[in-house]
């Protein structure tokens, strides 16, 4: 590494190159920036003006760059490792200087012209004569700005977004040419050739750079992430790029022109686009979706949590240190391919099964799904497969928020599943529905049908918050409707979710009077009866338009035909059939209802009632219950509860029935959410002494 220290005009003397690689931003400096270099010139200025035997020049940050190989006629080159915002702004400057100088006639004019612009014989004229080489989304603006005798039609450029920088280009040349122009006129006065000889001069030996010129052993990306001094703040995406291309060395020039830049128009240009750079929510966060992106891409392949703030640093040490790409093209691709996935995901097509599953896990707060997710779209090839896969995972998730079960650990269990599916034998998708139905915990279990039946009729399901949830839950009992009716309509309306039974009921949609005092507390438990059906899945349907408030919160003989008139749905359609409206009504609507939703959302593929421990696919399951005959004890409020273990599950002395769990078992006893594993005692056949049920479990081999 050769360090230099070069006065802004020096930087451009002499016949030379500097080439911005594409990968790089593109330029960014805002008017706020702008008027700090104005600042320190105006101080040079009158440094020079009232001294200049003890000028000592202004240290205005550093770039980096590294000397190409040339043959021939072509100009000697650089690629611009870092500092290409300083560059290009020192070359707006000068460009405005110049202009300024030609305005009024002076001899500046030409002069400034040499450090803008190269002349003599060169092997690429018409790209070889300018000093500074933008890349392609800056490229005709300020090719326009510094030679504006050119033809901007001859000039490559990128289709992205090139208006946003062709604004920030022509705003600086634009500040510079007000600023120069009020220095060199005072007050709106005449022209005053001294002062632009003192700008001249300024920035010939006031303001300086420290030039670095990288060797063969030089690591350029630890010398960018140290030298950014009033530089843009750079995002995830940035580091993530300036890291990836900065690696792929020695690939030289061709026609004037970086060859790296064909690896990022191929690979990275897209990512640069508006899709990418727009802002997405993950919760409470919100970033450009080339964050989540490179996100996902990572913690798919560690199969482990990275956050989006921790995402380069992560990333770096994953690439330096397992070395699993042979070339920045393959790491390069790796990426493509994510992006291809994920984007299907944002789309959210309903006719692509990544698409459905995008839109789910919107509805429903997934996002930590996603590294799986598309660790399954880059293994199974098969588009039926994948679709299985993705349905496994969303009855998955569906059922335990059905069931009110946490989400607490999705982000570490997902990414986990990946490192389990790798290790396995055999087709993925098998092996994801058997590890997923193997879970045994609240935290991690795949319900059957029997806990989402009580989940289905049982819970509340209604608030505001849970709406997108209930939207797509009753989309699809009515895309299953229709298939069993061989119909194919398509609604193009918003659909919103209605209470069939309004929540403000008491008024129009009273319980019959109480008949004496027998009748009265008969009647109090119908009112509570009634309160506790409202916002159950019986009582709810779709509709493509909200019901006003009057029809709404109507009696039953006004709502019903209003109601009933969405004929188009099969949900609203059914409705037809009753002629009330009470709490057996909604229980019977609910377990119709209910019947359609597990055959969309499947069950896992156990049977009822039963934790598998072990599996045939290579998997190692996570522990159920013991073994057939094993006593229970658990000792609670002054009382030793006793079960046993029978096919199916515990069943405990004075209740009936099976618990399928511990944890439902303790639930069973005390009426409340225990973790079970934590309060049985254990005596396994054949054994005298007793053991605590989760240091059985701890004992086993686990998945």
């Amino acid at each position: 590494m050769k360090p230099f220290t070069r006065s802004i005009v020096d930087l451009f003397d002499g016949k030379k190159r500097y080439l911005i690689p594409l990968y790089q931003r593109q330029y960014a400096w805002p008017i706020a920036q702008l008027e700090l270099l104005w600042d320190d010139i105006e101080r040079a200025v009158d440094r020079i003006n009232t001294d200049r035997t003890t000028l000592t020049p202004h240290f205005m940050g550093a770039i980096v760059i590294s000397q190409i190989k040339t043959f021939g006629r072509q100009v000697q080159a650089y690629e611009i490792i870092d500092g290409q915002q300083r560059l290009t702004t020192f070359q707006i400057l000068l460009s405005a200087l110049r202009d300024v100088a030609t305005e009024f006639g002076s001899a500046y004019g030409a002069e400034i012209q040499e450090y803008l612009l190269n002349s003599g014989v060169m092997d690429s004229p018409q790209v070889e004569r300018y000093k500074l080489w933008p890349s392609l989304t800056d490229r005709r603006a300020f090719v326009a700005l510094i030679d504006p005798t050119a033809d901007p039609s001859e000039i490559e450029a990128a289709s992205i977004d090139e208006a946003n920088y062709v604004r920030r280009s022509t705003e600086a040349h634009a500040y510079f040419l007000r600023r120069i122009r009020e220095h060199v006129s005072p007050g709106g006065g005449e022209y005053e050739e001294h002062r632009l000889e003192g700008l001249f001069e300024a920035l010939k030996e006031g303001l300086a750079v420290v030039s670095i010129e990288l060797e063969g052993g030089d690591d350029p990306q630890t010398i960018f992430e140290t030298l950014n001094s009033r530089g843009v703040e750079l995002t995830p995406g940035d580091l993530m790029r300036n890291f990836i291309f900065q690696r792929a060395k020695g690939l030289g020039q061709s026609s004037g022109s970086l060859n790296i830049d064909k690896l990022y128009a191929t690979h990275w240009l897209p990512l640069d686009g508006s899709f990418w750079q727009a802002q997405a929510s993950r919760g409470r966060l919100f970033r450009p979706r080339l964050v989540w992106l490179l996100t996902d891409h990572l913690s798919m392949h560690l199969a482990d949590l990275v956050s989006a703030d921790g995402l380069f640093d992560v990333y770096r040490k994953w690439v330096l240190t397992q070395q699993l790409f042979t070339s920045t093209e393959d790491e390069l691709k790796s990426i493509s391919a994510t992006a291809a996935i994920e984007r299907r995901l944002f789309e959210q097509s309903k006719d692509d099964a990544l698409g459905q599953f995008g839109k789910f896990a919107e509805a429903f707060d997934v996002s930590t799904a996603m590294p799986l997710v598309i660790y399954l779209a880059n293994a199974i090839a098969d588009e039926q497969a994948l679709a299985d896969a993705l349905g496994s995972l969303k009855s998955y998730i569906l059922r335990r928020d059905v069931c009110g079960l946490t989400t607490k650990n999705y982000n570490r269990f997902f990414v986990g599943t990946i490192d389990r599916l790798r290790k396995a034998e055999g087709d993925i998708g098998t092996n994801l529905r058997e590890y997923l139905s193997a879970r045994t915990s609240d935290i991690d279990r795949w319900p059957d049908d029997a806990e989402f039946r009580n989940g289905w009729l049982g819970r509340d399901q209604y608030k505001n918050a849970r709406q997108p949830r209930l939207r797509l839950i009753f989309e699809g009992i009515e895309q299953r409707k229709r298939s069993l009716l061989n119909e194919n309509i398509e609604i193009h309306s918003t659909l919103t979710i209605e209470h069939i039974m309004p929540q403000s009921w008491r008024d129009s949609w009273p319980v019959p009077p109480a008949e004496g005092e027998v009748d009265i507390l008969g009647a109090v438990d119908h009112e509570i009866a009634r309160s506790m059906c409202i916002n159950k899945l019986g009582n709810l349907t779709l509709l493509t338009h909200s019901l006003n408030a009057s029809v709404s919160n109507g009696p039953f003989d006004v709502k019903m035909p209003a109601v009933r008139a969405h004929s188009s749905l099969a949900l609203n359609r059914e409705l037809a059939a009753y002629q009330i409206w009470d709490e057996e009504a909604v229980t019977e609507r609910g377990q119709a209802l209910f019947e359609v939703a597990r055959a969309v959302w499947i069950a896992p593929e156990r049977p009822e009632g039963t934790l598998p421990t072990s599996s045939s696919s290579g998997i190692v399951l996570a522990a159920g219950l013991p073994p057939i005959d094993t006593e229970c004890r658990f000792r609670y409020a002054d009382k030793t509860w006793k079960g046993v273990i029978v096919d199916g599950g515990m069943q405990i002395e004075g209740f009936d029935g099976t618990a399928s769990t511990f944890t439902a078992a303790s639930r069973l006893v005390t009426g409340t959410s225990r973790n079970g594993w934590m309060d049985w005692r254990l005596k396994l056949p054949g054994t005298s002494s007793e053991v605590l049920a989760d240091d059985w479990r701890r004992s086993l081999v686990l998945g």
